[in-house]
């Protein structure tokens, strides 16, 4: 209910937009946002398990941080010395925070993806332009989900047997994942067989086959999308400006502060919250109609 029921394309730029602004930019106020928003967007579509999901994410983005720093040395702000003697430098870990930031941030917004992009709607953005493509994609979206319940399944199985991944001793239950992976691997590659198969004898493909479609680009579509795009050329002028980037070697340097940083910071803002406000938005309207009633 709400941002999921727009036209696929206007998904399609959006996770585009916003998935390139968390690799492109490594000015930390833009960082903030999009990791922020991603996070927040994250739990409001996917619940308790994302939650659980973004905190396990934290201490990776330290580890990796820490990793970073010790085996990539620039910058002339030395912290200390790692057990090679190399120079762990204050410019090379907040460099590797700001790596393993980006990839939590892109992480949270994958998992958007995963929620609001369904195989038809795959199939009509990629099928007419490229039916491999849109095959491909569909299936891939489709299999994530069905992994889990695949996986379950066979956790279920195997643990009325005694041999659960929780059983046993330590070797024993190694042995156990490994073979509950293998048969998960197996069915999957039976899984993708049949559907090639299935898909292949219903003529996908062929040259002049049409599809069936129910979106249509309606007002409530062309209102997001001229909002969207203004803010979007604003985030496009503050990266000609060279608002959304810092220099990390041999120093810091963060871009200087103008008032005009402010309206690029807010654009930015506005274009990862808006599937928020609209999913909200959608539920108060939804709740007032029902006390309407």
């Amino acid at each position: 209910m709400g941002f999921e029921n727009f036209h696929p394309a206007i998904h399609l730029i959006y996770f585009l937009s916003v998935i390139a602004g968390s690799v492109c930019f490594d000015q930390p106020v833009f960082l903030g946002i999009s990791f922020l928003c991603a996070f927040l967007y994250s739990i409001k579509r996917n619940g308790g398990k994302a939650l659980l999901f973004n905190l396990f994410l934290l201490p990776l983005i330290a580890a990796f941080g820490f990793y970073y720093a010790a085996y990539t040395h620039f910058g002339v702000t030395v912290l200390r010395q790692n057990f090679i003697g190399n120079n762990m430098t204050l410019e090379s870990l907040l460099y590797g925070f700001t790596l393993g930031i980006m990839g939590a941030a892109v992480c949270m917004w994958l998992s958007c993806v995963f929620s609001i992009f369904t195989a038809d709607k795959v199939v009509y953005l990629f099928g007419r332009v490229s039916p491999k493509l849109s095959l491909f994609l569909s299936i891939a979206l489709r299999a994530v989900p069905r992994l889990k319940q695949q996986a379950k399944k066979i956790s279920t199985a195997r643990k009325a047997l005694g041999r659960g991944i929780n059983q046993g001793s330590l070797l024993r239950r190694f042995l156990n994942g490994v073979r509950i992976f293998s048969m998960l691997v197996t069915w999957l590659l039976e899984s993708m067989a049949t559907i090639s198969d299935s898909m292949r004898s219903r003529g996908y493909g062929l040259k002049g086959r049409t599809a069936f479609s129910i979106y249509r680009f309606d007002n409530r579509d062309r209102s997001f999308v001229i909002g969207m795009f203004a803010c979007l050329t604003l985030i496009l002028m503050a990266a000609l400006l060279g608002q959304t980037s810092m220099t990390f070697d041999p120093r810091m340097i963060l871009p200087d502060l103008t008032p005009v940083s402010y309206v690029f910071y807010s654009s930015y803002a506005i274009v990862c919250l808006l599937p928020v406000a609209v999913e909200l938005w959608t539920e108060c309207r939804f709740r007032s109609a029902r006390r309407a009633v």
